[in-house]
């Protein structure tokens, strides 16, 4: 993922609070009872205060922008030119927040699956403290209530409309653990703290609200080469930064240093347009899970499709009537386990140009289609030695693979385009009609996330 990418969707531990979330106050999610009425000017005047540098070629404004509050260029922009700066010290994290002395002292209590506890605590201070230094920051974030995330459809909505996605199962998940993070974690040290918490944010549909907003606002300092096998940096949020919009093709792109946060245009930005960052290499699902939103199709180049690995399991059984041979192919796919290429949760990722987990998918059709004397020697040797002789596995070398490995793959394929509730061409033919524009945004949102490769690219 690159740099300057946000975390990916929350994950905390299982178990469950004796606290009845159906007891809680209703939210306040305004941060301000009585808002600036241009919360841009009072913006720009806090940048000034904590030394965040704006360039004069760039705005903030909801004119020009595909959604809500942009960044637009006044002049136009080359390669390499500052956008803007903001200093560590304006950063909204929990060594930043005006509570992070307890933070710190408490770390050992917010330990989490997720790792977001003692940022979404230091934002919930924030939220209610009535001299917080990032008030003016706040007033720029968007309505909570008004959220767009699955998470906050209906179960039947979410289900009707993004069936095949894979998304009413992460939500469902994420649900999950939000309130046993809630409960056994979040909830208990607000308690514990009732100077520092109002009782207006002790709410678990605040605490969802916030969770959603760490999701698609917050940033993730990326790790340095030599800390691969540390932890994860734990979320932040970045004032400017996360004013940007996403798209694929973006046009700039957000540089981390000792001091400060750079946004630095990358391509020329012509005066009036419209400045974007990048998320990341982001499919639509993973786009509409974490933030809300799709990029029309076909702009998304970052778009993939998923087949499960169990159906390639479910593939491989079809037709197989011999007890013994079912046997075998549970073996095969438990050795595949063993090593790592499958799990019950995975997925081979499909781009749109080559497929991404390769090295999973290649094994694991050739242990699923092997004979058995191969599969024991294949067993015998940990595996064989050699590789498959591209660097990766492109979409256009597909014909070339061995019949049984394309057979196998375009079963996976078919099982998996019985999970969309339609196919593409009607997709297409709504997408070109006047019943496109009477959809609801949700409806159409889930319309450009449902048509994927998979479906333009058969298996020949």
């Amino acid at each position: 993922m690159a740099a300057p990418a946000k975390r990916s969707r929350v994950v905390a531990p299982a178990g469950s609070g004796e606290h009845d979330p159906a007891s809680d106050p209703d939210p306040d999610p305004d941060p301000d009872p009585d808002p600036d009425p241009d919360p841009v000017a009072g913006f720009l005047r806090w940048c000034g205060q904590v030394g965040l540098e704006l360039s004069p070629k760039v705005a903030v404004s909801r004119q020009g922008t595909v959604a809500g509050y942009g960044m637009v260029a006044r002049e136009s922009l080359q390669p390499g030119e500052l956008l803007f700066a903001v200093p560590r010290a304006a950063l909204l994290s929990p060594r930043t927040c005006s509570i992070r002395g307890l933070l710190e002292r408490e770390q050992g209590a917010l330990q989490s699956q997720s790792g977001w506890v003692p940022l979404l605590l230091a934002l919930l201070h924030e939220l209610q403290a009535p001299a917080s230094l990032w008030s003016p920051y706040l007033a720029l974030w968007p309505k909570l209530g008004q959220l767009e995330h699955p998470m906050f459809w209906p179960e039947e909505e979410r289900k009707r409309l993004l069936q095949g996605t894979g998304v009413p199962e992460a939500v469902e998940k994420d649900l999950s653990n939000i309130q046993s993070e809630y409960c056994s974690i979040v909830l208990p040290f607000m308690e514990a703290h009732p100077d520092l918490f109002s009782h207006r944010v002790r709410s678990l549909e605040l605490y969802r609200q916030l969770v959603a907003l760490v999701m698609a606002y917050s940033f993730q300092e990326p790790l340095e080469e030599d800390e691969d096998e540390k932890e994860p940096n734990s979320p932040l949020m970045v004032p400017a930064a996360d004013i940007l919009n996403h798209v694929a093709n973006h046009n700039a792109n957000l540089e981390y240093s000792p001091d400060c946060l750079r946004m630095v245009a990358t391509q020329p930005i012509p005066k009036g347009h419209e400045i974007f960052n990048t998320y990341g290499q982001m499919a639509n699902w993973q786009l509409i899970h974490m933030y809300g939103f799709v990029e029309p199709y076909p702009d998304n180049t970052d778009d993939t499709a998923d087949i499960q690995m169990v159906t390639v399991r479910e593939a491989a059984l079809q037709g197989i009537k011999v007890e013994a041979e079912r046997l075998l192919l549970h073996e095969r796919w438990d050795f595949l386990c063993k090593l790592e290429m499958v799990g019950e949760e995975g997925a081979f990722v499909i781009g749109r140009k080559e497929v991404l987990t390769d090295e999973e998918l290649i094994t694991t059709l050739k242990v699923l289609c092997m004979s058995a004397e191969e599969f024991t020697e294949f067993k015998d040797h940990s595996g064989w030695e050699d590789k498959w002789e591209e660097d990766s596995l492109m979409i256009t070398n597909i014909p070339r693979l061995k019949a049984s490995w394309k057979q196998l793959l375009r079963d996976s394929v078919l099982l998996t385009l019985q999970t969309y509730a339609t196919d593409l061409k009607t997709e297409q033919d709504l997408l070109s009609s006047e019943v496109y524009v009477k959809l609801s945004w949700r409806e159409q949102q889930a319309l450009q996330e449902d048509i994927r490769q998979p479906k333009t690219t058969p298996v020949p």
